[in-house]
């Protein structure tokens, strides 16, 4: 169990995903169910896969050429170019602000939000 208590702050009990980059057959592995998981769920019909700062930026992009879709980054405010759509959302310990580029997803589209952990919700509300 990679847990740490009281990180990255007081009562926050932080589980890391870290370890699975060290051993190529579980990323595989983790891969392989995740995408699976995708298709089993929506076929074909997945347009992009949106990874969430900065985690979802590792599983992201390979399940994204996987599944052959796109992928659009939500980032941190500040962090990307262009005309951008923003939400500040709550997180467990205060507020912060995430973005994306307006084109990164047309009408329509259907889109597989990924990222590592989900604690409060607040970092997938706010990508949704």
């Amino acid at each position: 169990d990679y847990a740490s208590s009281d990180f990255p702050s007081p009562g926050i009990i932080f589980r890391d995903m870290f370890p699975i980059f060290r051993e190529p057959s579980d990323l595989r592995s983790l891969l392989n169910i995740l995408v699976n998981y995708c298709k089993f769920k929506h076929g074909d019909s997945i347009d992009c896969i949106v990874g969430l700062d900065s985690r979802g930026f590792l599983i992201g992009p390979t399940m994204s050429m996987e599944l052959n879709a796109g992928f659009a980054p939500v980032r941190k405010a500040g962090k990307l170019p262009g005309d951008l759509i923003s939400v500040t959302y709550e997180k467990e310990y205060g507020k912060d602000v995430f973005e994306m580029q307006k084109e990164s997803l047309k009408p329509g589209e259907k889109a597989v939000i990924v990222d590592d952990v989900l604690a409060t919700g607040g970092t997938m509300r706010a990508a949704i």
